[in-house]
């Protein structure tokens, strides 16, 4: 994801999830602010590893941690209408996840915004979280996402 890059459509997506946005969501201009774009982009990808594996994914021996996140923002999410969120999978590595997240309100094909989000593997039973091989119920529940 940069700046030339085109903006993103809903063909771009994979994976579905429609979020409702809350009165809370919306600061004195009147679109929601900046974090709850990062509260969504982390929930339906969580949303999609806990669903795809059947497992509480806190309880695994390795978790994914977010190594990054960004977002690029073209137009305004308001309350009360439901968000479309779109997932899909860029790159799967030994240890990590590089995911792309579409947000789209009304009827539109083109992206409100779109964030980035990686995720690093650690090890969950060790307090120093060395990097680690990603599990293997991950592994297949995020390639089903990757486009190329």
């Amino acid at each position: 994801m940069n700046e030339r890059s085109p903006r993103p459509t809903r063909a771009d997506y994979v994976h579905w999830e429609q979020v409702t946005t809350r009165w809370a969501d919306i600061d004195v201009y009147g679109h929601m602010n900046n974090a709850r774009y990062f509260e969504i982009i982390d929930t339906v990808v969580n949303n999609h590893l806990a669903s795809a594996t059947g497992i509480d994914i806190r309880e695994l021996d390795a978790i994914g941690v977010v190594a990054e996140v960004g977002c690029r923002y073209f137009a305004e999410v308001g309350y009360p209408e439901p968000v479309d969120v779109g997932v899909v999978v860029d790159r799967v590595g030994r240890s990590s996840v590089v995911y792309r997240v579409g947000l789209f309100q009304g009827a539109g094909d083109e992206a409100a915004a779109e964030g980035r989000f990686v995720h690093v593997y650690v090890d969950n039973t060790d307090p120093g979280r060395p990097t680690v091989e990603m599990p293997v119920a991950v592994r297949d529940a995020v390639t089903p996402l990757l486009r190329s």
